[in-house]
């Protein structure tokens, strides 16, 4: 039989996808590359995707796993043509300890819907993307996404306990444990934000946090981003560490304004969103110390959301942010970098340089809390040249971003986007080692190729001797 007739057998025509416009429909993420796709399938259990895997090692055919296709930095788009593996009905939410505070969980569960359907018991699962009321936990792995709200909880990589993975050679595994100290190499913290490269993810142990008593969020008004980020930095320093702080410049609110409607004051120059939990004195506390820090930082408005409604409504126009960019060009290119706290003035100084240099309409959010920037670029890609402009200003923002200090990504991987830009961090023999660790698990190079290390990573034979 042909690949496609030996997936059909095992699936059925309705779960193989290979007409054209399928083809079209998962040939990219949430980015702006796309690729070829040979087919889509839709597996509904672990041992359907070990079939798949072995089907598709027999006919050596390259497999991209795929979540809801919320990713931004090409994770789920084939470099070469290959079998997309979507696992969006692996979406069961298997067990819920509520002692032990841990779910066991499909990759395809939606990240909101995990924590709404925990809130009879009073727990949630706390990375909280941007896009959580789509992205996956399956996708929040695989590229260890954060949120706003893993300022204060961490992000994924601090609420997973275990993963079980079909390997490169249909096998199934689990990596980590129920159990909090597992002897041994940390497989769990390996797979976390491997992107796919080691196996499917097939379920995930999550830790589970239980919601707080109390809750407070702010909306604060600056007459410049620069004010909005010195709160932030006195604020950490204080010892205070709020569940969230997230900033928008002045053209982000506007868009947000315009969509959401959400009373953001659309004549700042920067707007801070900040959250604190706990006990209701502790809120309290926190509350002043914020109010008094960014009274010293020229806040023009300080504004605690009097209930559940208009937190909810403020919280609305954050995470429509990417959204809301649609109202001024048809394409967006989402950057993301972490920096230094300190640091962030004086990288959002150079990114909106570069924004100038290159001509380009950009709009910044960003998790100020933890220095994660997300320099937004809107754009129309028909315009000849202007997708290579976008680029070439993008591989400056993250040069500028390495050179104070920090890192490639926070939350949205390397996929294809940043791959040619590894070697800003790591040595020749930094790749080659993570190389070496790729190859453990997947031998003949099928899962997911060439995604996150550039070409040659592999510098050394099985002896040691430089290729």
């Amino acid at each position: 039989m042909t690949f496609i007739e030996e997936l059909v057998a095992l699936l059925g025509p309705e779960r193989v996808r290979h007409h054209p416009l399928d083809l079209i429909v998962f040939s990219k993420d949430a980015g702006v590359t796309s690729g070829k796709v040979i087919a889509a399938v839709l597996p509904e259990h672990t041992q359907e995707v070990a079939a798949i895997v072995r089907i598709a090692r027999r006919h050596d055919t390259p497999i991209v796993p795929r979540g809801a296709g919320t990713g931004l930095a090409g994770g789920a788009v084939p470099v070469e043509p290959g079998l997309i593996v979507v696992l969006t009905r692996l979406n069961e939410i298997h067990e819920v300890d509520e002692v032990g505070r841990t779910a066991w969980v499909g990759p395809g569960v939606i990240n909101l819907d995990l924590s709404r359907s925990l809130e009879p018991v009073g727990l949630h699962f706390a990375p909280d993307p941007s896009s959580q009321q789509a992205c996956t936990i399956g996708g929040n792995v695989a590229t260890n996404a954060g949120g706003p709200h893993c300022l204060a909880d961490g992000t994924t990589i601090a609420h997973v306990l275990a993963a079980e993975l079909v390997t490169a050679d249909g096998s199934v595994v689990v990596v980590g444990s129920e159990a909090p100290d597992l002897p041994g190499l940390d497989l769990r913290a390996v797979v976390v934000g491997s992107e796919g490269t080691l196996g499917i993810i097939t379920k995930v142990l999550v830790r589970l946090t239980e919601n707080a008593p109390d809750v407070a969020t702010l909306l604060i008004g600056f007459p410049t981003i620069e004010a909005a980020a010195g709160t932030v930095s006195g604020i950490i320093a204080s010892g205070l560490i709020p569940a969230a702080l997230e900033i928008m410049d002045q053209p982000m609110v506007v868009a947000v304004e315009n969509f959401v409607h959400a009373g953001y004051p659309t004549d700042a120059g920067a707007v801070l969103l900040a959250e604190v939990t706990g006990t209701r004195e502790g809120v309290k506390s926190g509350v002043a110390v914020i109010s008094a820090i960014a009274s010293r930082n020229d806040a023009t408005e300080v504004r605690v959301a009097t209930d559940s409604a208009e937190r909810a409504i403020l919280w609305k126009g954050r995470k429509s942010a990417f959204g809301a960019v649609a109202q001024a060009a048809p394409d967006y290119y989402l950057h993301d970098t972490v920096v230094p706290r300190t640091a962030l003035v004086e990288v959002l100084r150079k990114i909106y340089e570069i924004g100038d240099r290159y001509d380009l309409h950009m709009l910044n959010v960003f998790h100020a809390g933890d220095g994660n920037l997300h320099p937004l670029v809107a754009f129309d890609a028909r315009k000849p040249g202007m997708l290579e402009r976008v680029q070439a200003a993008a591989t400056e923002m993250v040069e500028v971003s390495i050179e104070a200090g920090g890192s490639l990504s926070g939350e949205h991987g390397i996929g294809l986007e940043k791959r040619h830009l590894m070697h800003l961090v790591f040595s020749d023999v930094d790749l080659d080692a993570q190389a070496r660790v790729r190859e453990a698990f997947d031998d003949a190079g099928m899962m997911n190729p060439s995604k996150i290390l550039p070409e040659g990573s592999r510098c050394f034979d099985a002896s040691g001797v430089r290729l």
